[in-house]
């Protein structure tokens, strides 16, 4: 076993304060810094001060959908429809077999990239597909 080599108080600062933004932009609000000591030394170390109530910023609105998005995609999809790979997926979807619901995860993932991604588009596509028998019955 090789030691670790020391990397100074600045770099483990910076790393629990980079945690700390963190867990604040997963919208973990209920994380809070412990309450300074007042002692120069230790885990809480630091001067205490009354702490301020900030605005949420901006930024952590980020990736939330809006109804007005919401609705301009909409429209595109019915004008627009599906690209060729989505009808595909959806011809497969359509069988519904275990195996071509994989074959469509990985027909997604293909093109889009991600597991994730993939996975998010067929339950798009299967979603469509749903919503095609409920409106033709």
């Amino acid at each position: 076993l090789k030691p670790k080599p020391y990397l100074g108080s600045r770099a483990r600062k910076s790393s629990s304060l980079l945690q700390h933004s963190t867990l604040a932009a997963m919208g973990k609000t209920g994380v809070a810094k412990p309450e300074p000591t007042g002692m120069a030394a230790g885990l809480n170390k630091g001067f205490i001060v009354t702490r301020r109530e900030l605005k949420q910023k901006p930024s952590l609105r980020r990736g939330r959908k809006s109804e007005r998005v919401g609705l301009v995609r909409e429209v595109v999809r019915e004008v627009v429809g599906f690209a060729p790979y989505e009808r595909r997926m959806i011809e497969l979807i359509k069988i519904g077999s275990a195996s071509t619901f994989k074959r469509a995860l990985k027909l997604a993932k293909k093109r889009l990239g991600t597991h994730k991604r993939g996975k998010k588009k067929r339950d798009e596509m299967s979603e469509a597909v749903s919503a095609m028998r409920r409106k033709a019955a």
